[in-house]
């Protein structure tokens, strides 16, 4: 009998026993991206894309993104305020486990993120794993409503963007732990919409370059070019493309680095900073408009030291802009004296921001070419 009282109650706990607190599926809204723009009374304007399940349009595909999602926005002063209103505009429950990218807009980003940023550092709702993409011109929520040709939800396409392996790809994540770290700052990608070319009516976007951030404000835009300096002296490289003209006239060559590396080296002198930078590539040509026969030892080592070169401006050009223009430290020079030399830098940190400026940056430049193509030499040899 004593058993049998056993056996019954283990069977109630069992019945009445599950997911109690679960929400399911049908009750969700999945935010897909989320972009903040600034106002002009100094409010947050915030906008949501959200995704609509294949079952609210009847398990019909739309030609257009239109279709695919929709946006809602608030204003509001801080981000509890914010997402109340937000959710009170939802007959859903609000789930941000699946968004892909936040968009903040420049004038936004050069005002000051530090607000922006509380809102995802206590709230666990959110995925550190989201991109943080700054938006040059206009507004960050023209974004979200823009129609990309290939993919149906726009923030889709710029992930598959940055993650191409030649564009600058921060997520909240990496953007909180460079913030945090010694002797660097933060950069994140940056995108620009542009007028489609078949019609006018509509627009496409594309990434620009890297923002800078200084104490959590925006400090300037690397354009392209500068930007694979900053990847490469980072040790972020991945895939780069250089063009080269070659002296006395012999036209330009191309190529793809698919292997890079860097090596910082680091000397303090009497109270001066040295650094050299070591840059080594690994790539293929893509495009020889030369007359030089690539069949020639002499005429590659040509085209080595012409790339070199053009390698060497590009990444200089790229310090010289982060040294003396906008004297933010995103390629983390501080961080090495903090890593090799703890001691001077406890002694340096304090004055980083003006000791940096006058640091002594070598740069050498190495790359290995290999192959020369399908077709060893241009066609103009023929002639």
């Amino acid at each position: 009998m004593r058993i049998l009282k056993w056996i019954m109650l283990l069977i109630v706990l069992v019945l009445i026993s599950g997911c109690w607190d679960r929400t399911e599926i049908n009750d969700l809204a999945f935010v897909m991206g989320t972009s903040l723009d600034l106002t002009d009374e100094g409010d947050l304007l915030c906008t949501l894309q959200i995704a609509i399940p294949s079952s609210a349009e009847g398990g019909k595909s739309s030609p257009d993104d239109s279709g695919k999602s929709f946006v809602i926005s608030v204003v509001g002063k801080n981000g509890n305020e914010i997402h109340q209103k937000l959710q009170k505009k939802s007959s859903r429950h609000l789930f941000y486990s699946h968004r892909s990218v936040v968009f903040i807009s420049e004038r936004l980003a050069k005002h000051g993120i530090e607000n922006v940023l509380d809102i995802f550092t206590h709230d666990p709702r959110n995925r550190l794993k989201t991109y943080l993409m700054v938006v040059r011109g206009g507004e960050a929520r023209n974004i979200l409503q823009l129609n990309s040709p290939l993919k149906p939800v726009p923030i889709e396409a710029v992930r598959g963007m940055e993650g191409s392996g030649e564009d600058v790809a921060e997520t909240l994540r990496d953007f909180f732990i460079l913030y945090g770290s010694e002797g660097i700052h933060p950069v994140v990608g940056v995108v620009e919409p542009e007028l489609h070319f078949d019609d006018p009516h509509k627009q496409i976007f594309k990434v620009v370059g890297t923002g800078v951030f200084k104490d959590l404000k925006l400090s300037g835009i690397l354009d392209e070019r500068e930007t694979l300096g900053q990847m490469w002296v980072t040790g972020k490289l991945r895939v780069g493309y250089l063009t080269a003209k070659l002296p006395k006239g012999n036209g330009q060559v191309g190529m793809v680095i698919n292997h890079a590396n860097r090596k910082i080296s680091t000397q303090i002198r009497q109270d001066a900073l040295q650094f050299h930078i070591q840059l080594d590539g690994q790539g293929s040509l893509l495009e020889n408009n030369s007359p030089l026969d690539l069949n020639e030892p002499a005429n590659l080592q040509l085209i080595k030291s012409g790339l070199e070169d053009a390698a060497k401006k590009q990444v200089q050009a790229y310090l010289t802009r982060i040294q003396k223009e906008l004297k933010v430290d995103s390629a983390g020079f501080g961080q090495e004296i903090y890593k090799n030399y703890p001691d001077q830098w406890s002694r340096l940190r304090d004055q980083w921001d003006t000791r940096f400026p006058e640091a002594d940056i070598t740069l050498e430049v190495n790359l290995k070419v290999h192959g020369a193509g399908m077709i060893h030499s241009t066609f103009e040899l023929r002639e």
